[in-house]
This record gives structure tokens, C-alpha cells and sequence, in this order.
């Protein structure tokens, strides 16, 4: 009888993991038991799973959607923190550029949207909204903050795409809004500008009414706010209240456009032909103002 050292168990029937098979892995995946090293391993509610049973649960698992239908917006508003930083980064621009550089490349005023003057620059009712006067800082400070308030309140709310599109369209329909009520330019009077995210912020007043009323809220206090500060267009001079009126408008009509879209797989394209529509109607709103 001879006397031998037992031998090491097979290295076969060491667990090893599928993704990294010169890994031996004594951890098993929570939902399909397979060996996960550690690299492959991502934390479940209870215990580990491994990396291709968590990126199958994401394929297979409905995105979550706002009650319009935008992918839900969770963590901080960083649409409405992105326009407040490129606010204020122009605004530290307009101070350290000399020559008011900043402004006459940015600024709105009527002869931009003139082809006759050979100013035809629409980009300008656009930019204009990101721009502050220098001498009020009170103006970009107030702007900033009702941003901020109703940022967080619509963009968690419409998704951030679609928060996103009401604002530029507001900000382009309160540059239409001073376009159409305000005397065009003529050769040898002065010329004012309009800067300011007042248009796209009275937008994002048009949209919450709209929302809310929607929603069956209460509105009253937004009436409030849009009274109070609509009375100050009027009464404080060098206030552009065109833009103010041009930018309610507009926001709501956004709001509703996205609001009142019927639920549905395509609710999302129905709601970017609307939006789209919008932009068509304030463009043929300047052709029609500087052609007639």
C-alpha cells in the first residue's frame, strides 16, 4: 500500500469571472449567479450584480418621463445654472473688453433686423438675452434670480430640452415683441438697443400660468407678479416693456404647445413641430414688420 499527498483540487472548478477569465471570482451575481470580479461588480440592493445583468436591466427598464413627457430632470436645474453662468460670464465680459465691444457685437436694437440698412443680423434678438446693462446692476441681478426661482420650479417639471426650448423662444419672441411695438429705425434719430433676459424670463412667467392653470392650480399669485412687474416696464423709464409683452406670449404659447399635446409614442414630435411652429411664426412676424 502506498502512501500519497492527496492532490490540489482541479483549477477548473475554480470560479472565475466570464469577463475576466484569468480572474478567479468567489462573488456571485445577485440576479443570474454567475462569478463577478471585482471590477464587474456593481452594487444592488442587496449583494452585488455583475455589469451585463445591470446594463440589461437599463435596456429593458422604461425611461422615466415628466408629466410632459421630457426625460425627468433630477439632481440640480443645470439648464437654468448653464444660462446664469453664461450671463455672467458675459456680463464680467461687457466690463474687461473695451470699447463697449461685447454689446456691438451682441446687443439688439430695430436697424439689425433691417435688410434695407444692410443690418440684417436676427442672430442679435437671440443674443441680446444674455447681455446686461452695466449701469444697473440691479439688472442682471433680478433677472438672475427669478431665473433661478422659476428654473427650479419648470425645468424639473418640463424636462430640460423642452425648459430649454421655452426659453431661447422666449428670449428670441421678447426681441419680436420690441421689433413690432416700437418705431422703426430711421437714418439720423437715435438709435437705443435692448438688452436683457427680461423677454425669456416673462416667458418663463407666461409658461408657469399656463402650467399651472393646466394643472389646476391656483394661478393668483402669478397674475400678481406678472401685474407688479409689468406696471414697472411702464413706469420706470429705459424698460423695454415690447420685450416683456413679446416674451409672455411667447412662453405661453410654448407652455401650451407642450402642455396640450395629446399623450402618446410620438407625443415628443408633435411637441417639436409645435415649438417649431412658433419660431416660424415669429420669424414671419419680423418679415412681415421690415417688408411692409
Amino acid at each position: 500500500m502506498s502512501y500519497g499527498i492527496p492532490s490540489a483540487e482541479p483549477s477548473a472548478q475554480v470560479p472565475v469571472c466570464p469577463r475576466h477569465p484569468d480572474r478567479p471570482s468567489y462573488v456571485r451575481c445577485q440576479r443570474c449567479g454567475r462569478p463577478a470580479c471585482p471590477d464587474c461588480q456593481r452594487a444592488a440592493a442587496v449583494g452585488f450584480q455583475c455589469v451585463d445583468c445591470v446594463n440589461e436591466t437599463r435596456r429593458t427598464t422604461p425611461e422615466v418621463r415628466s408629466v410632459y413627457g421630457g426625460a425627468v430632470a433630477t439632481g440640480k436645474p443645470m439648464v437654468t445654472f448653464g444660462i446664469i453662468a453664461a450671463c455672467a460670464v458675459l456680463y464680467v465680459l461687457q466690463w474687461i473688453i473695451p470699447n463697449d465691444a461685447v454689446y456691438q457685437s451682441l446687443g439688439f436694437a430695430n436697424i439689425y433686423a433691417e435688410p434695407r440698412y444692410g443690418q440684417f443680423e436676427p442672430w442679435r434678438m437671440l443674443t441680446a438675452a444674455f447681455l446686461h446693462s452695466q449701469g444697473f446692476i440691479l439688472h442682471i441681478a433680478l433677472n438672475m434670480y427669478m431665473l433661478w426661482i422659476f428654473g427650479q420650479a419648470l425645468e424639473p417639471l418640463l424636462g430640460r430640452v423642452r425648459f430649454l426650448a421655452v426659453y431661447l423662444l422666449s428670449a428670441l419672441g421678447g426681441s419680436v415683441g420690441y421689433l413690432l411695438l416700437t418705431p422703426l429705425y430711421v437714418p439720423g434719430q437715435p438709435l437705443y438697443g435692448v438688452v436683457g433676459a427680461s423677454g425669456a424670463i416673462f416667458g418663463l412667467f407666461g409658461a408657469m400660468l399656463l402650467v399651472q392653470r393646466q394643472r389646476g392650480g391656483d394661478t393668483r399669485q402669478l397674475w400678481i407678479l406678472i401685474a407688479i412687474n409689468g406696471a414697472i416696464g411702464f413706469l420706470v423709464p429705459q424698460i423695454a416693456w415690447q420685450a416683456h409683452l413679446g416674451g409672455l406670449v411667447t412662453g405661453a404659447l410654448c407652455a401650451a404647445v407642450i402642455a396640450y399635446t395629446p399623450r402618446g409614442p410620438r407625443r415628443g414630435v408633435l411637441q417639436a413641430v409645435g415649438l417649431l411652429a412658433v419660431l416660424a411664426l415669429l420669424a414671419a412676424a419680423v418679415w412681415v414688420r421690415v417688408t411692409i
